[in-house]
């Protein structure tokens, strides 16, 4: 059967890695049910040496239901604890919790700057921390309390972060433009052998150098290739990264990081 965070994915999602909290959250949570629990099982015993009265009955009747009220209570926080799911996807992080009421929050990979991950003595010892993801303004965006595994999640949620920027920004390098063929002749150099016919004397006009002139003006300000065609992949793909970020502190709307990002992939 699929969890709820499954129903969650878009097309194309795929999780990298699921988790949830440590084992040790549930009973921090539920100390009090467990105190409970042991208080109203000590009164039990505690009342069988009692003799018969109504008091003993009184006695026996209050712990009985204190006994199952704890139960009820650490199963429900139990039965929290293993609704939880804790996903790093190819795209973002999701966090589901709820157990009849479902509450999910997801972070963006692209959107991640960093990630804070603080771990006590115990909690190296069983693996587990607290881990707070931050944006590119450094504000932090979701706080993961007695994460299993935090270490390996914080890994995890980095490489695919990178490995989206990779998949986003890598382009491939623009095709090698070939030479024109020396047997093409410009406009200049078609119209020398009508000049060199019309003037055969010493102060003429030789078809090389007309020929010589047409290409200056091929290559001069009225070119067919303006200079900001000729970027390279490289330089495409830093002004591209500029723009992102300029997108990711608000700069500029998302409308114009596709518009420049499109006029940019254009100049390839």
């Amino acid at each position: 059967m699929a969890r709820y965070a499954d129903r969650l994915l878009a097309d194309g999602e795929r999780p990298v890695l699921r988790t949830r909290q440590h084992w040790l959250a549930p009973l921090i949570e539920g100390r009090t049910a467990i105190a409970i629990f042991v208080a109203s099982v000590v009164l039990l015993i505690l009342n069988i040496s009692l003799s018969p009265s109504l008091m003993r009955d009184l006695i026996g009747y209050f712990a009985a239901v204190l006994l199952i009220a704890s139960i009820a209570w650490f199963g429900w926080i139990l039965i929290g604890w293993y609704s939880e799911d804790y996903l790093v996807t190819n795209r973002r992080v999701l966090k589901v919790d709820g157990i009849l009421r479902k509450r999910s929050a997801d972070s963006s990979l692209e959107k991640i700057n960093d990630a804070v991950l603080e771990q006590s003595v115990l909690g190296r010892m069983l693996g587990y921390g607290d881990l707070e993801i931050l944006t590119a303004a450094e504000a932090p965006v979701d706080h993961y309390s007695y994460l299993n595994g935090a270490p390996t999640f914080k890994r995890t949620m980095l490489d695919e972060k990178h490995r989206l920027e990779q998949e986003v920004y890598d382009f491939p390098g623009p095709p090698l433009r070939a030479e024109p063929p020396a047997s093409v002749p410009g406009p200049a150099t078609a119209a020398a052998p009508a000049v060199a016919a019309e003037t055969d004397g010493a102060g003429a006009v030789s078809a090389d150098s007309a020929a010589d002139e047409g290409d200056v003006r091929e290559a001069g300000p009225g070119s067919s290739q303006p200079e900001a065609a000729r970027m390279t992949s490289d330089e495409i793909t830093r002004a591209l990264g500029n723009l992102a970020d300029l997108r990711d502190r608000g700069a500029i709307t998302p409308e114009e990081f596709e518009a420049k990002k499109q006029e940019l992939l254009g100049r390839l």
